[in-house]
């Protein structure tokens, strides 16, 4: 009897997880891309958007990480894995409960059997409860929803960083964008111009009858065609700006402007870059931290096979 006394403490204390654990697979694979340089490296530690030398689209980045909706609402759902994790977790401490109560009572003096002088009335009486229940964690199925709850978590906060990754890369597309708008309506503009002095040139050849009323027509024609392409683009321009605002969080409505299109500095493109930068990409870190959670669920879904539920008051 002492030695299966024994053998169950340690059972109690020690425990047994259900299934084995989750093993990241060996992948082979290599170092870099061929032609792969240091500044490929180096390149993609830093905030990328800043190489362009735009202090207008530096600003409009920070205010949309500030202020966009999505990003709040992806940081909303981490504090609520963090809390699922919080409760998966509960179990494994005590949970205390206490109570009290008090109550006045008076005998009555007309009984047939009086009260003793000794005894006090009227009388109060008090009582006080308390306890405490806990669930002994003993084929491991509490830590298997722990770490379910945590790998949720963990794949929430990458969820996050995935959309603030894009988030960042749609800011500065639809900026770019809209610089490139805002030359085309320059162009489009110094076309028209161009075309007007045609037609006057052309009207007046056709005048002293150099050119048919043909050429004429053709020439109207392609001034027409070149003033019909500057309402489209400035339609574009705010269509872009009002995406660009929402982004941002703002309401629809203007956007500032900075360095143009042309005065914009390239980034440098690397040769190429390690393979390690696949282990840093967002979605693939929430796959595999999805993966760990069904790895865990899959596992505590046969903790009810075995007793696990020991209380105490």
């Amino acid at each position: 009897m002492r030695s299966l006394f024994l053998i169950a403490c340690m059972m109690l204390l020690v425990g047994c997880m259900i299934g084995p654990d989750y093993k990241r697979p060996d992948i082979n694979t290599p170092d870099s891309f061929r032609y792969a340089t240091q500044e490929a490296q180096d390149t993609a530690n830093l905030t990328w958007w800043r190489q362009f030398h735009d202090p207008v689209l530096d600003g409009l980045i920070n205010e949309a990480l500030a202020n966009n909706k999505t990003v709040k609402i992806a940081a909303a759902n981490v504090e609520q894995a963090v809390g699922i994790l919080t409760q998966a977790r509960s179990p494994l401490f005590p949970q205390l409960s206490y109570g009290g109560s008090a109550a006045r009572q008076r005998g009555s003096e007309m009984n047939a059997t009086p009260i003793p002088p000794t005894v006090p009335n009227p009388q109060n009486a008090y009582q006080v409860l308390a306890g405490a229940t806990w669930e002994i964690d003993l084929w491991g199925r509490i830590r298997r929803i722990t770490e379910a709850a945590q790998a949720n978590v963990l794949a929430t906060e990458e969820a996050r960083r995935g959309i603030i990754l894009s988030l960042m890369a749609s800011v500065a597309n639809t900026y770019i964008q809209l610089l490139g708008l805002d030359e085309q309506l320059v162009i489009a503009k110094q076309n028209l111009v161009s075309y007007g002095e045609a037609v006057k040139l052309i009207e007046l050849q056709h005048r002293y009858g150099q050119v048919s009323k043909m050429t004429v027509e053709q020439a109207r024609t392609q001034y027409e065609t070149a003033a019909a392409t500057i309402p489209q683009i400035e339609s574009q321009i705010v269509q872009t700006e009002d995406a660009l605002s929402i982004l941002l969080g703002r309401n629809p409505g203007p956007i500032t402007r900075g360095k143009s299109m042309r005065d914009l500095a390239l980034p440098p493109v690397p040769a190429g870059l390690p393979s390690q930068l696949l282990t840093r990409r967002p979605d693939l870190a929430q796959a595999e931290q999805n993966l760990i959670a069904a790895n865990a669920q899959d596992r505590c879904g046969k903790g009810p096979l075995f007793p696990h539920n020991i209380t105490d008051r």
